[in-house]
């Protein structure tokens, strides 16, 4: 076979070898490609583009969510791209339906296959969009309690109370009980006090309340409660309520403890120990 019928040789679609190595053609398949690289250069920084400036909403206005806008941001960024890529097969000829017929194919194989991690990229989507736990919170989920420190598409990541890492499941943050004692301003600190029998009620009440109300992070608003809780075997208990700023609950609560210990002794009022009577009967 010489040269010329090699060049005539039919190779796709009715065109032969020597088509595909004209000089239009190849002009042609130039230009497809440089408008290609054009279109997803451009898709790069307008996707980019639209990221930061939905990440940069988040920043403005402390309302906001951060991992919200993040989530967005991404999202956006990919489907910008993805609609430049379908731009690109269309300029070469490619039908997108069959690409995208494809990939929904593959797709729910992939699913079939991963359902315990999509349950998690599931369970992330939802914790991002309805926040019932944001990134600073102090929580208690499936028994584990710590500070959110980032929530992802597959897990949740806590820092404990001795700032040791603690990753959840998405789907087993979602599906659990989630105990958020950041979500309010304000908590009520709760003790039991216990005094001996012999002691004045009114004196106990009023050296109770003053030296709770006498800290300057204790609340006036909501009231504040002091009241006989029980009459135990050994001791008069007394139930007390009191409201304080969510960032100053733990060290007013444990304080108190100290305090309210020290103003009885002042006041004379015994915190008594369990007594327990012993009869000896001694049989000659």
């Amino acid at each position: 076979m010489n040269l010329s019928e090699l060049l005539s040789t039919e190779i796709y679609a009715g065109r032969s070898l020597g088509d595909f190595l004209s000089l239009e053609f190849l002009v042609s398949i130039f230009g497809n490609v440089l408008s290609a690289i054009v279109v997803l250069l451009i898709g790069f920084v307008i996707s980019g583009w639209v990221a930061r400036r939905i990440r940069r909403l988040s920043h403005r206005h402390a309302k906001l969510d951060d991992t919200l806008f993040d989530f967005l941001s991404n999202i956006v960024r990919y489907v910008i791209m993805g609609l430049c890529v379908l731009i690109v097969l269309n300029t070469f000829g490619i039908q997108t339906t069959s690409v995208v017929a494809v990939i929904g194919a593959a797709g729910l194989a992939i699913g079939l296959a991963l359902q315990g991690t999509l349950s998690n990229v599931a369970a992330g989507v939802m914790l991002i969009f309805f926040r019932p736990i944001k990134l600073g919170d102090f929580v208690k989920i499936n028994d584990e309690m710590g500070t959110v420190k980032a929530i992802n598409l597959n897990f949740t990541e806590l820092a404990s109370i001795g700032n040791v890492q603690i990753i959840i499941p998405n789907s087993e943050v979602w599906g659990n009980t989630i105990t958020n004692y950041s979500g309010y301003d304000t908590r009520q600190a709760e003790w039991i006090f216990g005094v001996g029998y012999n002691a004045d009620l009114a004196v106990v009440e009023n050296t109770i309340r003053n030296t709770v109300s006498a800290d300057p992070r204790f609340l006036a608003e909501p009231e504040m409660t002091v009241k006989v809780d029980a009459l135990n075997s050994s001791s008069v208990d007394f139930l007390v309520r009191a409201w304080v700023k969510r960032t100053d609950f733990f060290g007013f609560w444990k304080d108190m403890n100290r305090d309210v210990k020290l103003a009885l002794d002042a006041a004379g009022v015994e915190i008594p120990f369990p007594n327990r009577t012993v009869h000896i009967v001694k049989d000659d």
